[in-house]
């Protein structure tokens, strides 16, 4: 079989590979967006499916106020003894030279849950991983940030023993390995293997210059030994049409002796504008005869993979129309930085329909009335459909095109003083405010209004209708290429990626409901 890159498309960053038994499982950063850390499962490496998610308490991740781009980095998900351990950075502030990280350690007995309480692990840097080494000793790595004025930035890779007993770290810090000519030295995770500690970092930052970089000791603590083919993963930025951003990468062997690199990856659609994000790719690698980790036809990352040696398992996706009969939300539903909660949102308090309670504007870090899914194509439709009453200009419900509070594209409906009820679209550009339509459409009194977007790339198109079956077209196609990583006039890296999903706001602070009928996703041909 062939594995299609990249496995996991849209935004699905920083992945962790793992095998327990027969099962595969993928974990990656989710950022400002709650539930944390999605976990994917897999039992071929083709077919991959969201299994569940690890932090979906405000008990284990409180994230109201966190800065865009900030909250969970990088987990490292590995298996001991009977236990799941995670490992995740909750990232509070990251501007100017300082970065408040805090890193933690989850637990569970099985996959699915129940995760643990945070055992609270230190704030020294970023990209936290565990180690379990055959004596039973447990080590954290994590890269060590620096914010000292001449210094280097990415000041290394930590290592310090961790207490099972004690549930802390304990002993003296190593720092094991500064980087090679690359820099930004992240992203640490230890294999042992032939005798060897293989120590893997993420090299040259996590744009185009992204790479994964390898060395080697006999002791953990080092020396490590730089591997002469470095980098063994990193993209030809010359070849537009090659998966680019390639780095960040774990290892993984399969039942049969195979071994596979999950790396993070990204295509860009327009001046060099990744709409989706950062998604994961698999990359087959293997060991020279002199122990070296190689990636096979690397080290730029293939489109095309060879599988293993192992029988397709095909799995059944969740349904990309959501009519909101059941008691609880998809797995692809994610919210803005606090959990799903009845006091602004409900699946129960209207039958059949997703209840959102007016919230905070969509330039709030704090508590937003928005719920969305990932942009996983390049090519979709999303419709909804909505019963939204709106008393005043400051009472707002639609459907959003969203990256973060700087930049989204919005289709509402509001309160106009001389139109009544009425259509427009809010159009966000690196914090810069703008409604696209000349005036907004005034709409007759309805119980359900129907939106629409068509997203072609990087350029999408409203419309609307009042009876599902008359679409009108609204405005003119929106370049939203803004919306991605790589919003370079902004003059800070951003790490997410698009949703598609419904919101819902009310500036006055009466919680105003909208209530939507349902939400389908369609993805179509190229």
């Amino acid at each position: 079989m062939q594995i299609d890159n990249p496995i996991l498309p849209g935004f699905h960053p920083d992945p962790s590979i793992l095998r327990v038994g027969d099962d595969f499982y993928i974990a990656v950063s989710t950022f400002e967006w709650f539930p944390g850390v999605q976990i994917y499962h897999s039992r071929d490496l083709l077919h991959w499916e969201l299994l569940t998610h690890a932090l979906t308490r405000d008990s284990q991740l409180q994230m109201i106020g966190n800065v865009n781009s900030g909250g969970v980095w990088a987990p490292c998900l590995s298996y001991s003894d009977g236990v799941f351990y995670l490992l995740f950075t909750d990232v509070k502030s990251r501007k100017g030279a300082f970065k408040d990280t805090h890193n933690y350690l989850v637990t569970a007995e099985k996959i699915t849950g129940p995760w643990s309480e945070p055992i609270y692990l230190n704030s020294s840097g970023f990209d936290p991983s565990l180690f379990h080494d055959e004596d039973g000793k447990k080590w954290l790595l994590n890269m060590i940030w620096d914010h000292r004025k001449g210094k280097n930035s990415f000041a290394g890779i930590a290592l310090q023993q961790f207490s099972l007993e004690e549930n802390k770290l304990v002993g003296p810090v190593w720092n094991i390995f500064s980087g090679t000519e690359l820099g930004a030295t992240e992203a640490p995770h230890l294999y042992k293997k032939d005798g060897y500690y293989h120590l893997m970092t993420a090299e040259g930052g996590t744009s185009y210059d992204h790479a994964v970089t390898m060395a080697r000791s006999e002791s953990i603590t080092g020396p490590y030994q730089l591997d002469p083919g470095n980098p063994i993963l990193t993209s030809d930025k010359s070849k537009v049409d090659e998966l680019q951003k390639a780095g960040h990468g774990s290892l993984v062997e399969t039942q049969a002796g195979e071994w596979y690199l999950a790396h993070l990856c990204a295509r860009p659609v327009t001046n060099n504008k990744c709409i989706l994000g950062r998604e994961t790719g698999l990359q087959k690698c293997y060991w020279t005869d002199d122990g070296w980790l190689r990636v096979k036809g690397g080290p730029n990352p293939q489109w095309l993979v060879s599988g293993p040696d192992i029988e397709l398992a095909p799995v059944e996706l969740e349904s990309n129309h959501d009519d909101f009969q059941e008691k609880e939300l998809k797995r692809y539903w994610n919210a803005l930085r606090q959990p799903f909660s009845e006091e602004w949102l409900s699946l129960k308090e209207r039958d059949g329909y997703l209840r959102l309670k007016g919230g905070e504007s969509l330039s709030s870090l704090h508590r937003q009335s928005l719920l969305a899914r990932r942009l996983e194509s390049f090519h979709i439709t999303a419709e909804t459909a909505v019963d939204f009453q709106p008393e005043t200009f400051q009472q707002m419900a639609g459907l959003i095109v969203y990256y973060d509070t700087d930049d989204y594209v919005y289709l509402r409906i509001s309160h106009d003083e001389q139109l009544g009820k009425c259509l427009g679209v809010l159009y966000t550009k690196h914090g810069i405010y703008d409604e696209l339509l000349p005036e907004d459409i005034a709409l007759p009194e309805k119980s359900l209004y129907y939106l629409r977007v068509e997203i072609h790339r990087e350029n999408l198109q409203f419309s609307y209708s009042l009876d599902k079956k008359t679409w009108n077209v609204i405005g003119h196609e929106v370049d939203f290429s803004h919306l991605a990583d790589d919003a370079t006039e902004l003059n800070s890296l951003r790490f997410t990626g698009t949703f598609v999903g419904m919101c819902c706001q009310d500036l006055s602070g009466g919680k105003h409901v909208a209530d939507f009928d349902h939400f389908i996703y369609t993805e179509l041909d190229n």
